[in-house]
Formats: structure tokens, sequence, C-alpha cells
């Protein structure tokens, strides 16, 4: 057993527990204002804190159970544990998630009237829809080109956000502006591991695999080989390649989730009405 991997899972469970308060304390925040500064976009505020809900508590569980797909690593010995469950909730997560941006995305885009940044916004959860099935295939075959295929989905759609943002960076607000460039070089840093460090070293492990002649599972006998947890482990070096994206997606990527609750304040001028007008869309 590493104290390496246990003092990890214990950051795991301490970042779920803020996490799931920082997400309370939101919804809360978003009730007690939505009569006055929230007002005008309380209910777009709502749906972002519904999806951002299904994202930090699919994080939450799968942090607190985390679970190694392809080689079927687990750290608690539960049915909860299954590559079956884990990806179940990691797929309703990530669809939630892609569905905040895409809701951000096109409010932008009828406030703004932008044609390219609404066609944007209607691509990016078909995207990952198709990252997911991308997925889904990786972990029942055992096969690493599904994730080779997943993460490249998922860097292509976080390119496109990065670059609506930057199409409407003119519009908004010079106040505004410094987040929005926080926004987009930490958007282009995504992107850049995705296709630099994930997307490469998923493509090395298939490549492995392909000149070791590895035998692949049929989706049936994946569903079966996947539907239990099969080796728990605590050894630094089962997890050691799986430690750094998990600890960032289970903190970073959920800060961003909660954090687009309130992104309405940083939408383009044009989105806001004039003093005393009733808004016709949501700003």
């Amino acid at each position: 057993m590493s104290q390496g991997v246990v003092w990890w899972w214990v950051f795991l469970c301490a970042v779920a527990a803020i996490n799931i308060a920082a997400w309370l304390l939101a919804a809360a925040n978003l009730n007690r204002r939505r009569a006055d500064k929230y007002a005008a976009t309380f209910e777009d505020r709502r749906l972002q804190l519904a999806f951002s809900g299904v994202y930090v508590f699919g994080c939450a569980f799968r942090s607190v159970l985390p679970v190694f797909d392809i080689p079927r690593l687990c750290l608690v010995d539960s049915w909860a544990s299954s590559v079956l469950i884990g990806r179940s909730i990691a797929t309703l997560a990530e669809l939630a998630f892609a569905t905040q941006w895409a809701l951000l995305l096109h409010t932008n885009a009828r406030a703004t009237g932008s044609e390219a940044i609404r066609r944007g916004s209607l691509a990016i959860v078909p995207l990952i829809a198709l990252a997911e099935i991308s997925s889904w295939v990786a972990v029942l075959t055992t096969s690493n080109l599904g994730h080779v295929i997943e993460n490249s989905l998922w860097g292509l759609s976080a390119a496109l956000v990065v670059a609506s943002v930057i199409t409407l960076g003119p519009r908004y607000p010079a106040s505004h502006r410094p987040v929005i460039a926080i926004l987009c070089v930490a958007g282009s840093l995504y992107v850049g591991y995705m296709f630099f460090f994930d997307v490469p070293m998923y493509w090395a492990r298939w490549a492995a695999d392909q000149a070791a002649v590895r035998s692949y599972l049929s989706i049936a006998e994946g569903v079966v080989d996947a539907s239990v947890c099969k080796y728990v482990s605590f050894l630094w070096e089962d997890w050691r390649s799986e430690i750094l994206w998990m600890s960032l997606y289970f903190s970073v990527g959920v800060w961003v989730s909660i954090s687009l609750v309130f992104a309405y304040q940083f939408t383009p001028a044009a989105a806001r009405p004039a003093r005393g007008a009733v808004p016709a869309i949501s700003p």
C-alpha cells in the first residue's frame, strides 16, 4: 500500500466535500438574490445550477470511489466501484457540463445576434455525446483507441468554446476583459494539455497494445467484465498515470462548473437592456 495513493484519495474525498458545500452555497446565494441582483437572469442561472449539480455530485461520487476503467482498478472493493456504474455517472456528469457551456454560448449568441456562435453552441453537446460513445467503446472493449477519439473530441469542443469567447471579446465591457482573458488562457492550456499530453498518452497505450497483439473484448464481454470491481490496488505505479488528470478534473473542473452559474454577469454589453427597460432576452 502506497501512502501517496492514500493521501491522494484523502485529497479527493476532501475536495468532494468542499465542492458539495460550494454548490450548496451557490444555490443559497442564487435563491437569496433572485428578486434583485439576479432577477433578469434567474431562470438561466437556475438551469445552470441544476446541470452543475449533476456534475458536482457525479464528480463527488467518482472522487470517493475512483476507478481506472480499462485495467478495472478501484480503491474500494464494492459493487459501486464497478466500471459500469462509474462510467454511467461520468456520462451523465460530462453531458451536463457540456450543456452548461452550450447554454452560456447560446445566450451570448442571442445577445449579439452571432450566427457563428449559435451554431457553435449547438455543436458542443453532440460532440461530447460522440465522445461519451467513444469512451464507452473504449472501456468495454479495453481498446485505448476509443479514448484517443474521446479526448480529441473534448479538446475540439474546448477549442470551439475558446474561439467563441475570443470572437466575442471586443463586445465585452473593458472591466470584464481581464476575467475573460484568464478564462481564454485557461481554456487554451486545457486544449494544449489534451492534444499534447492526454491524446498522445492514450495513443501510445493503444500502439503498445497493438504491438503486443492484445486481444480485445466484445461489447457483450465488456459489459460482463466491467460489472464488478476486479482489482483493488493502492500501489502508486498502478495509479500514477491517472493521479494528475483526476485531481484536476475533480477539483478545477468542478469549480469551473459552479462558476458558470455566475458567468452571466460577464456576457457582452449588447445583452444588457437599457435602464428601466424590460429585458427581452436573458443577459
